[in-house]
């Protein structure tokens, strides 16, 4: 059996299938097997066989918003295929649909016995992790009950509780044990020659805390046709540029993504809201940052994304200090989690707010909301969030102590927490860390236009002329303190760090080009860097690297020390831009539109470093989520950067 594995998504569920459609419960290179409900696994097995024997993949399950595969009981070449099966699934929130299609390739009536062995383990994505951590569950107990139609999986530990329900029309014939805590589904079909039976799965995911059973579509067909209207939604009254057609479909099929990666979250009202989710399969949940600027990136086009995240992190923004979580007064949240480990405090997750940079990316997005939508209300409305998160910067996060936004490795969560946030991500050039607290690059970037902008609504909205020009003041200070210390002159080129003595973190980093995303850099500075990014170590061909690949540290398969980012080069792009580098911005954006359409019109995560001249086809990253919301949002960053040429 492959572990390939194929996602299905919609809001906050997801199924990683094989290429047959089957749930072996293994997990794959790139993504756990299994049906998935808020950091839960709701469908551990999944398997069919015909006549006791596992057919043959005839057609695999290809890309798509639904799977679909042809099946055959396995044979040769003197013995043709008693009947075909033809398999077809999908997914909405909180449920897994399947109809499978019997027919007869005889001209006289055949007998078929079908049966789908299912089993669901509940177990947390985090024990599903590569570290292979184990986690006590005192207590737990799972459970199993035979329905009429199908059967019911329950799991209980404390207050825990779980279930899901699985049934079939027509009803199967028997339920039967298999020894293993799965339960075996069985019917036996009755064909009429060359004639066709179907039957129809269901499966209804109840994690803990839902209201109430989800609303299991009646077909595939039902469930794929609820998903096109919310992509159809997503997609509504958006222009395309007409000139690049290939960024046209990157941008449809981004916003395709965007559409089925958002999931639920609540407003400090408790209003009901939907929120870009960071990506499947192991983040379907609230990351800000990749909240943030996912509604960055699509706000020209579709403000509903920031519409919905403000409110969310506003009503999630930390109150008090909490050490297990990294929370400290006015901090934004950097992860919501909905699993049992997070429940019971096993992992730091449930709310964790180890990120330096969420905080300053809210105020951004703040700003940019209300001066592209004019909504005021909205900045009214988070006027104390937004002074809550000044003052964090201003206090915990270090601005006025230390100069700079500063972050602390967590023993028991992140190591590094800035987008960048792999243990060995932050390095200099020789490939060694620093010590002490960290000061990056690309978070003082976003400090300053934070301040900036937030100084821009307290002078035009909350009427506060002596908090404005205080703001104005500290982003001027923080300009010149940025240049006076991050700038390396024999580089040319500002250190991706300064380390807690304030020495330079000396490698030559993409983060750069998120100084010129934010205005950080004096113009001369700037064009100095942007044209510096797309000299060949810099710049693959496929998009800008994270590292500049003539450094001891480089390596083209490492998460952040070499890979090209989509949406890192969206933020270059933009800055690019900025600084009047249209040509250097153009070249970028076309690399990013290749990749994307070298992989069917969709940006992954992330990408291999290797360039392009020795690699005509973009090498993927192999543990790089498939669906990811910034990403997706790329294709409209570039537009708003380049235009449609």
């Amino acid at each position: 059996m492959t572990d390939r594995h194929h996602l299905l998504v919609c809001g906050g569920t997801f199924a990683a299938v094989s290429d047959s459609g089957d749930i072996s419960g293994v997990r794959g290179a790139t993504s756990p097997s299994g049906l998935f409900v808020r950091d839960a696994r709701h469908l551990s097995r999944w398997q069919l066989t015909v006549d006791g024997a596992v057919p043959e993949t005839l057609t695999p399950v290809a890309d798509g918003d639904t799977a679909r595969c042809v099946l055959v009981p396995r044979g040769g070449r003197q013995e043709p295929p008693a009947h075909t099966l033809f398999r077809e699934q999908a997914v909405v929130d909180g449920a897994f649909v399947e109809s499978l299609r019997v027919t007869s390739n005889r001209p006289v009536p055949t007998t078929v016995r079908v049966a789908v062995t299912v089993d669901a383990d509940f177990t947390d994505q985090f024990e599903l992790r590569s570290d292979h951590r184990t986690y006590a569950k005192t207590g737990a107990v799972r459970f199993r009950r035979v329905l009429e139609d199908g059967v019911e999986f329950g799991y209980r530990r404390g207050e825990w509780r779980s279930c899901t329900r699985v049934t079939a029309e027509p009803a199967p014939d028997g339920v039967e044990e298999t020894g293993t805590g799965a339960r075996r589904l069985k019917w036996t079909l009755e064909l009429e020659p060359h004639g066709s039976a179907e039957l129809s799965l269901r499966v209804a995911a109840r994690p803990h805390g839902a209201a109430q059973d989800p609303v299991v579509p009646a077909s595939p067909a039902a469930a794929n046709h609820q998903l096109l209207r919310l992509e159809g939604e997503f997609m509504e009254g958006i222009a395309f540029p007409t000139g690049w057609p290939e960024l046209a479909t990157a941008c449809a099929r981004g916003l395709s993504d965007l559409a089925a990666l958002q999931v639920p979250a609540t407003g400090p009202d408790g209003e009901e809201l939907r929120v870009p989710a960071a990506g499947a399969p192991w983040f379907l949940t609230l990351l800000a940052r990749d909240a943030l600027l996912t509604s960055l990136f699509v706000l020209p086009y579709r403000p509903e994304p920031a519409a919905a995240t403000l409110p969310a992190l506003a009503a999630t923004q930390a109150t008090e200090v909490a050490a297990n979580s990294v929370a400290q007064p006015g901090k934004i949240v950097h992860e919501v989690r909905h699993g049992e480990l997070a429940h019971f405090g096993q992992v730091p997750y449930g709310r964790y707010y180890g990120s330096v940079d969420a905080t300053p990316l809210f105020l951004v997005l703040l700003g940019a909301y209300v001066e592209q939508t004019g909504d005021t209300a909205m900045a009214r409305r988070l006027e104390p969030h937004a002074r809550a998160a000044i003052g964090w910067m201003l206090d915990h996060g270090g601005l006025t102590s230390r100069g700079y936004l500063v972050y602390r490795a967590d023993q028991g969560g992140l190591a590094n927490q800035n987008w960048k946030d792999s243990p060995g991500a932050i390095c200099s050039a020789d490939g060694s860390r620093p010590t002490g607290p960290v000061m990056a690059a690309g978070a003082q970037g976003y400090a300053y236009d934070a301040l900036r902008r937030t100084a821009h609504l307290a002078r035009t909205v909350w009427a506060d002329e002596v908090y404005a020009a205080l703001l104005e003041q500290a982003a001027a200070d923080l300009r010149d303190r940025f240049q006076r210390d991050f700038w390396m002159d024999d580089q040319a080129f500002p250190a991706l760090a300064l380390d807690g003595e304030g020495n330079q973190v000396d490698a030559l980093a993409s983060d750069a080009g998120h100084l010129l995303w934010s205005g950080l850099l004096d113009k001369e500075y700037g064009e100095l860097v942007g044209r510096r990014l797309l000299e060949e170590d810099f710049f693959s061909g496929w998009g800008v690297r994270t590292l500049a690949a003539d450094q001891a540290a480089y390596h083209p398969m490492s998460y952040h020390r070499g890979s090209v980012w989509p949406h890192d080069n969206a933020l270059i792009t933009l800055g690019l831009a900025r600084y009047g580098l249209h040509d250097e911005a153009r070249t970028v954006a076309h690399a990013l539109v290749d990749a994307a359409t070298a992989a069917g019109h969709r940006l992954p995560e992330v990408l291999a470093g290797y360039g392009r001249d020795s690699h005509p086809e973009p090498v993927p990253y192999p543990h790089a989520c498939v669906r990811e919301s910034r990403s997706a949002a790329t294709p409209l960053a570039l537009l708003t950067a380049v235009g449609g040429a």
